[in-house]
């Protein structure tokens, strides 16, 4: 990696991105309703995997919903895993739905 990455919300795509050197590399989806945010999908693209971005992005992503104070729905695997990797993160997900995302 030549540039340091940059993270962005797109909020009119709703989505949060990673750039590097000019390009998306890696992409998150979410959906905003009142008091809550569910996140969909997270993908990084061949030739970027492996480098630590998307978890880089979900960091960035959840620190942003915890600064606005949102419940967190991890419908992405992904998301999910890396809320049950970092614990300072879990109170973001409903205590009455971490069940259903083995966050219990």
């Amino acid at each position: 990696m030549s540039a340091e990455p940059e993270i962005v919300d797109d909020k009119e795509q709703s989505r949060y991105e990673v750039h590097l050197d000019g390009e998306t590399v890696a992409i998150a989806d979410y959906v905003k309703q009142p008091g809550t945010v569910s996140f969909t999908h997270t993908e990084t693209f061949e030739g970027h995997k492996g480098q630590g971005l998307a978890g880089r992005m979900i960091d960035r992503a959840l620190r942003d919903a915890q600064a606005e104070e949102l419940a967190v729905i991890p419908f992405c695997s992904f998301v999910s895993d890396y809320i049950a990797q970092h614990d300072e993160f879990r109170e973001l997900v409903p205590e009455d739905r971490r069940n259903e995302f083995g966050l219990s």
